[in-house]
């Protein structure tokens, strides 16, 4: 007689490693490490915005603008995410509609999101799409970031006097008619990505594009109250430094993940960034110190963010001692725009509440350009979808055979740049024209001179004396004794 057949022997790995979500083996492309990676640099990024960027803006600001600063921050990061799995994700990176523009559609379904990466939809000539080693659904949640923070940059230019409903409305249609733009150009297959721009992580993409349509849009959402233009002291310094903190660590996730894989690149990205942030910080500090005769933190957290945007177009394309010399360019330049040029008659006609103008637009312009001459050829072909680009210092290389291939790259740069400029510009103010026949850009002035209260009905510090009545039998130790919650 046969013998019945006895349990089924035990297996140590988890369900989860032993099949997908239909139950079928795991793919054969699947590699957990890189997903891994992949995952925790998403989350790196997502911190920068919620609660990095929430921090520094709710604590660098007025005290009666500290809620309201960090709620523009919050609300961003939750209303791109559903716009970008609705339909911005493919606008952004999947087939071509237009060379400027990919076709709308969801990311949502579960054969999509468990399918294998693949970026962008539309290739070049030179190579087939990037297939990364882990699900869509990965690829998804870390270009959402990247959307999210872009949105919450913005936001730094209109604190202190944009009406919230105005910026609810102002979020998604910007996500749809510009950052979509410039991704799907840049990184998905359009135009400037087929014609060889470098732009390894989001200096055009994220930073230039954010520092311009904040500046236009601080532009036609008009000035803060008089008052708080001359005086808008941070109302908690060290929780300013925190959230800097935050940003710094958190770049590791922008410019390490940007490779799509857990590879030499991306080790060589994290620390170039670091190398130029650091740079930049010490740069920028030492200049406050020579023209000021001290040292400003806020000024330190300003060169900190110049060097990481500046190195952001080319952080795994260039050599170690190349991001220490993009770090002084970094620390330099934009604080001359901001310290100097920004006092300006020119400059003073826009509030830009936080300058992000000058730590974004000018740095990531600037940092675009700098790839231009310092991108090294062979972490290039390590990474670009176009072979054999290279930076105007690597002109000479087997003979100067390359030269104009150097040269070339340079005028590349700068049109992409000016790409971007121009279509900020554009659509930036067709989307505030347009709320204006809705809501009022800008709050009242009677709303302005109360801040938080005013819009949002809440304030971010109990301190007596600032709308709150004392009372002894709830406030004082005796009667706490009997109060109840």
């Amino acid at each position: 007689m046969a013998q019945a057949p006895g349990p089924a022997a035990f297996n140590p790995v988890p369900l989860a490693y032993q099949t997908t979500g239909d139950g079928t083996s795991a793919p054969d492309w699947l590699n957990k490490g890189d997903n891994a990676w992949q995952l925790t640099a998403s989350t790196l990024v997502g911190l920068q915005c919620v609660p990095g960027l929430m921090i520094l803006y709710g604590s660098v600001v007025k005290k009666k603008w500290a809620i309201n600063s960090a709620f523009m921050c919050l609300y961003a990061f939750a209303a791109v995410l559903i716009c970008w799995v609705s339909w911005a994700f493919k606008m952004s990176f999947g087939e071509q509609l237009l060379p400027i523009w990919g076709k709308a559609g969801p990311a949502l379904d579960q054969k999509f999101l468990l399918s294998q990466a693949d970026l962008p939809s539309t290739g070049t000539d030179f190579f087939p799409p990037l297939t990364p080693l882990y699900p869509m659904s990965t690829l998804v949640y870390f270009q959402f970031v990247f959307a999210a923070i872009t949105l919450i940059l913005i936001a730094g230019s209109l604190l202190g006097r944009m009406n919230f409903l105005a910026w609810m409305l102002f979020v998604p249609l910007w996500l749809t008619c510009s950052y979509t733009v410039g991704a799907f150009t840049v990184w998905g297959g359009g135009f400037l990505f087929q014609w060889g721009v470098i732009d390894y992580a989001g200096g055009y993409v994220i930073h230039l594009s954010s520092g311009v349509a904040g500046y236009v849009a601080a532009y036609w959402v008009g000035p803060r109250l008089d008052k708080d233009r001359k005086n808008f002291p941070p109302n908690n310094v060290l929780l300013t430094l925190a959230g800097a903190g935050m940003l710094w660590l958190g770049w590791n996730g922008f410019n390490g993940g940007a490779p799509y894989a857990a590879n030499v690149i991306s080790s060589m990205a994290v620390l170039n960034t670091s190398i130029c942030a650091a740079t930049s910080l010490l740069v920028w500090t030492s200049i406050d110190v020579i023209v000021f005769k001290r040292p400003s933190v806020i000024g330190a957290v300003q060169g900190m963010i110049t060097g990481l945007v500046v190195i952001t177009p080319s952080a795994g394309l260039v050599q170690g001692w190349a991001a220490m010399v993009m770090g002084v360019f970094a620390g330099s330049i934009p604080w001359y725009s901001m310290m100097i040029l920004g006092k300006k008659k020119l400059f003073n006609v826009v509030d830009d509440t936080l300058g992000v103008f000058h730590t974004h637009a000018v740095a990531g312009s600037m940092g675009g350009i700098l790839a231009g001459f310092f991108a090294q050829p062979t972490l290039n072909n390590l990474f670009l979808s176009i072979p054999n680009e290279r930076g105007i210092i690597y002109s000479g290389d087997a003979g100067g055979v390359h030269a104009h291939r150097a040269g070339m790259q340079l005028v590349k740069q700068i049109s992409g740049a000016a790409f971007i400029i121009g279509w900020n510009i554009l659509v930036t103010s067709l989307i505030c024209q347009s709320i204006k026949l809705v809501v009022p850009l800008r709050m009242s002035d009677a709303e302005l001179a109360v801040g938080d209260d005013a819009a949002h009905g809440e304030e971010a510090y109990a301190l007596w004396g600032d709308g709150e009545v004392y009372d002894a039998s709830l406030h004082s130790a005796d009667g706490m004794k009997d109060y109840k919650t």
